[in-house]
């Protein structure tokens, strides 16, 4: 009898002890239950709702709200590049069009400077086939006589300014030489003051040497030289070798 008491006694704190665990088991469980939940709920955006069999559904405002912010920001960073993508071309072209523009007016300089050239080179040409002709002028040639020394004596004489004609010339010298460039006067009044009339037109040396021309000779018997002087006197005091018909 000792024995059955004291197994009641014994055994009754252990079922209350199991029923205890039964009843932790169940609050455990359903802590771990709305734990769970707890859990779920939070993962689920803000105006989320769910479907049957407890699954959230994620709402499409939110997403379409991301997505504009998304956009947005794409927008706000994406500007500034663009806006300096715009600059960056802008000077761009214009570089390219002021190289364009020294290239055009390179070419232009260097196309002006070729017919500069083309200009000069012709009138050098031209310039040398007229030279030809003058020089044929320049080396004109006269007959070692008469004739040719008084044409020769006629050029000159109009080149310096001195007036005279062929016949004017011709007249006096054969009065006065007959023609002879060596001819001298030993008998008139010069003769007898030391200072004999010479050549063609009978010059003295003091009227020879005040009225020589100057690119002729100095020798007082050269044909040209005799003549043109003479002639030159003769303009400075009767107007010209053709108003002298007599000695002078």
């Amino acid at each position: 009898m000792l024995n059955s008491t004291l197994h009641r006694r014994l055994s009754r704190p252990l079922e209350k002890f199991s029923a205890l665990n039964k009843q932790h088991k169940i609050a455990i469980a359903g802590v771990s239950t709305l734990g769970a939940a707890a859990i779920a709920l939070s993962a689920v955006p803000g105006g989320a709702t769910t479907v049957a069999g407890g699954t959230p559904a994620v709402a499409a405002k939110p997403v379409a709200a991301e997505q504009s912010q998304t956009r947005d920001l794409h927008a706000t960073l994406s500007s500034p590049l663009t806006s300096d993508k715009v600059k960056l071309d802008a000077i761009a072209a214009k570089q390219k069009a002021a190289k364009q523009k020294a290239a055009d007016a390179a070419k232009k300089a260097a196309a002006e400077r070729k017919a500069a050239a083309s200009r000069s080179a012709k009138k050098a040409a031209d310039r040398s086939a007229k030279r030809p002709q003058m020089e044929t002028v320049a080396a004109k040639t006269y007959k070692n006589n008469l004739d040719g020394w008084i044409r020769q004596s006629l050029d000159i004489m109009h080149a310096k300014g001195i007036p005279g004609s062929y016949h004017g010339l011709h007249k006096n010298i054969m009065r006065e030489s007959s023609g002879n460039p060596r001819a001298i006067n030993g008998w008139d009044i010069n003769a007898i003051n030391g200072v004999p009339s010479k050549g063609l037109l009978q010059v003295i040396p003091p009227t020879f040497a005040t009225y020589h021309v100057k690119g002729t000779s100095n020798d007082i018997y050269d044909p040209v030289a005799n003549i043109t002087a003479a002639a030159n006197y003769a303009a400075h005091r009767y107007g010209s070798i053709d108003n002298v018909n007599s000695a002078y």
